[in-house]
């Protein structure tokens, strides 16, 4: 508890200042994984009777990375696998590729995170890229969380996988959709856990 108001009260209220000064963005970042196998959402069943939810038999999976900020921008990749220190480069390449302005990037504490190849990268990039980590056991301070949270709740984790459609596919598609809605970008900072979010 003490990290967590220490966060909200001082430490991104100096990130938020340090930004202003630098004319910088500040975006949240986080991963998730997708399976083509789960069920995502509750369902019903006769009393006495255990009911059976049935699954598609396609067993792929992909992971994805997304960043957004509270002005409603919204990145986005997807990656096979889990996430590694060299992977995690690869992935702020591709964010910061055609930036102009430097970037504060917020995510939480996972050892990919803090790997020596992404240290140094970010000290390659001389102030280009800084890193912020979020207090540890506190994902609900992290807004970009939402997003996959909806994303599980409709489109891909909803509908099973057709013939011949890949997990990928459908996951790109649907986080396409997301970045094209502003509006509901910005609606992921609306949530109570995360009212410590201002511009300042």
């Amino acid at each position: 508890p003490a990290a967590i108001a220490r966060w909200q009260r001082t430490t991104y209220p100096a990130i938020v200042r340090q930004a202003k000064r630098e004319q910088a963005e500040i975006y949240f970042w986080d991963e998730s994984g997708f399976r083509a196998d789960t069920v995502h959402g509750a369902t019903w069943g006769a009393k006495g009777q255990t009911p059976v939810v049935k699954v598609p038999g396609q067993r792929q999976r992909i992971s994805a990375a997304s960043a957004i900020t509270t002005k409603g921008a919204f990145w986005f990749a997807t990656y096979p696998g889990g996430l590694t220190g060299e992977r995690f480069v690869t992935l702020l390449r591709r964010m910061l590729r055609g930036r102009r302005k430097p970037l504060h990037l917020i995510l939480d504490g996972l050892p990919a995170h803090k790997t020596k190849a992404v240290t140094q990268y970010v000290a390659v990039l001389e102030g280009k890229l800084t890193l912020h980590v979020l207090p540890g056991y506190a994902p609900d301070l992290n807004p970009d969380e939402l997003v996959w949270s909806y994303a599980k709740r409709t489109g891909t984790a909803r509908r099973p996988l057709r013939k011949g459609e890949t997990l990928e596919a459908q996951v790109t598609q649907q986080l396409t959709e997301i970045g094209r809605r502003p509006a509901l970008v910005r609606s992921f900072f609306k949530h109570p856990s995360v009212a410590y979010i201002t511009d300042l």
